[in-house]
């Protein structure tokens, strides 16, 4: 009996340390695009099957509760600003001089006309903190050798996903693939991650695309173009007033 509980509690503990080493998996790659803050310059390019069109934006970051991002072009959207602040999302439209608050009930609507919905962009909920975690095997992504990952959500988690499959290198921990499901658990979005360089202090993937799984010919491809990491930044920076006059 003695052996027979030794072998219980050894397995539970063996189940506990691998679910909490898939968890270290998720944070790792996550920590690629973010550092403990960061600063940058991005190019989304929206492409659709009879026409395409580029926005450039600044963005910046603190941590996961905070992040910013000011259009820089085309010329029309240019000024508006889209700030996270923990719970709260808000958009700054200088041409109406109106701050609009973003309610939870949008953050699956297209951000900007892409493919990108609001949680992505300013993501609201924590791939770490906010989903269970299991390794469901090994699978090669453009000659990496990648963890398969599924991630189900919490109870209560504040998230737009009712699954989603993520791929990650096992020794560089670049995020290459990932696909989403609504609650259905019917395929919505795949992304995929590539053209990996060195970004100021640490290698990752500096393109991302998002393809719609029952839109043909709809992609948006999100390219990082600059951005350096934990660069001098405070939470005052994420603020209302500073969307108006952020440049």
């Amino acid at each position: 009996m003695k052996t027979i509980l030794t072998f219980i509690a050894a397995s539970l503990f063996s189940l506990s340390a691998a679910a909490q080493d898939v968890a270290e998996i998720i944070r790792k790659a996550d920590e690629k695009f973010r550092g403990e803050s960061s600063r940058g310059q991005t190019t989304m390019i929206i492409e659709r099957p009879n026409w395409s069109r580029e926005i450039s934006m600044k963005t910046w970051s603190l941590g996961n509760d905070y992040s910013m991002i000011y259009i820089t072009a085309p010329a029309k959207e240019r000024g508006q600003v889209f700030l996270k602040r923990e719970n709260e999302m808000w958009n700054w439209v200088p041409t109406i001089e109106r701050m609009i608050k973003i309610p939870p009930s949008m953050m699956m609507q297209s951000w900007m006309g892409s493919d990108f919905t609001n949680d992505d962009l300013v993501r609201e909920s924590s791939f770490e903190k906010d989903y269970h975690h299991k390794l469901l095997g090994e699978e090669p992504v453009e000659g990496y050798d990648c963890y398969k990952i599924e991630l189900i959500p919490k109870p209560d988690a504040p998230v737009v996903w009712g699954k989603i499959l993520m791929w990650v290198s096992k020794n560089e921990y670049h995020w290459l693939k990932a696909e989403f499901y609504d609650e259905d658990e019917t395929l919505v979005n795949i992304e995929i991650l590539s053209e990996i360089k060195i970004m100021d202090d640490r290698e990752m993937p500096t393109r991302m695309e998002m393809i719609p799984a029952d839109k043909e010919g709809h992609k948006t491809v999100l390219i990082f173009d600059e951005i350096e990491f934990n660069v001098n930044l405070d939470e005052s920076f994420f603020s209302q007033q500073n969307m108006r006059r952020i440049r």
